[in-house]
């Protein structure tokens, strides 16, 4: 038995999510993510307004009444999230913790993909394989997804996004949507990557948090590495180190450099922020960009 707070956050999500999704956002993402192609269905009498381009010459000719061919998409599609539950993740400065907000995020997905009636997995990871849920169909099934990705408990501490990448590219047998939940805060990643995108769609949705950028003037400090457990005490009094830290260079290659060499799509969001407005703006400037063919 889950706890009941715990209980409550999932319901709470759920109801939230499901919301957004019936309110435009299920059929964004059906029109962004389609399936193989279109299939025949039947063969129909014109009605003003059909395409043109649609009509079936040869029943056309042998009935007398002009005739349309009608087809319908083939949906039959995959979503992947892969995400990324390290240490890291449990931090948060404003609102949401990384974690909760990914969990939000998963719960959306898999909610949008199930009402398309697509199918939806799930891969868990630290620096291990937590957790693979395969791909299935079903509300329960996209309920079960954000459960775990808000409560599973984790072995691993540290982040190994590459080994996550590697194994997604294993487990799918056909073309697919990977969504990458991360703060990309790994290194080695860019390869298994360009990868990856080779074969599926892949959107990145990079996660970070306002106090990473950029610490307050609050005197003394003690900062803990959630993934490595090293603390160290800084002054956070000084300018010179508010700069320093600000301006750091990160031991990471920079995610916005990688997704641009990969061709990976990414939708960049923040804890302190809402998320809605970014997923919309992605499905709008993609839906965009395949009007024009690009």
């Amino acid at each position: 038995m889950l706890p009941r707070e715990i209980v409550k956050k999932i319901q709470r999500i759920r109801i939230t999510t499901n919301r957004l999704v019936d309110a435009g956002l299920g059929g964004e993402y059906h029109s962004v993510f389609r399936g193989r192609g279109m299939e025949f269905s039947e063969v129909r009498a014109y009605v003003p307004g059909d395409d043109v381009r649609a009509i079936d010459w040869n029943v056309t000719a042998r009935t007398g009444v002009p005739h349309v061919k009608k087809f319908v998409e083939e949906r039959d599609l995959t979503a992947l999230l892969v995400v990324d539950l390290s240490r890291s993740q449990d931090f948060g400065s404003r609102f949401l913790t990384k974690r909760a907000l990914m969990a939000e995020l998963a719960g959306l997905l898999a909610f949008a993909a199930v009402k398309n009636n697509d199918r939806v997995g799930a891969l868990l990871f630290t620096d291990r394989l937590e957790r693979f849920i395969p791909p299935r169909k079903g509300f329960d099934h996209a309920l079960a997804i954000l459960r775990d990705v808000l409560v599973q408990p984790m072995k691993g501490t540290r982040t190994d996004l590459a080994l996550a990448l590697k194994t997604g590219a294993s487990l799918l047998k056909q073309r697919s949507v990977v969504f990458v939940l991360s703060d990309f805060l790994a290194a080695d990643y860019e390869k298994p990557l360009k990868i990856l995108r080779r074969r599926h769609d892949v959107v990145a949705m990079p996660i970070t948090d306002p106090l990473e950028a950029a610490l307050p003037d609050r005197g003394l400090v003690r900062l803990r590495d959630s993934e490595t457990g090293l603390t160290r005490v800084f002054d956070a009094g000084d300018p010179a180190f508010r700069a320093a830290w600000q301006k750091r260079g990160r031991p990471f290659p920079d995610p916005v450099e990688v997704f641009r060499a990969s061709g990976v799509d990414s939708i960049p969001l923040s804890t302190d922020a809402p998320y809605e407005r970014a997923l919309v703006r992605f499905f709008k400037e993609r839906e965009r960009r395949r009007s024009a063919g690009r």
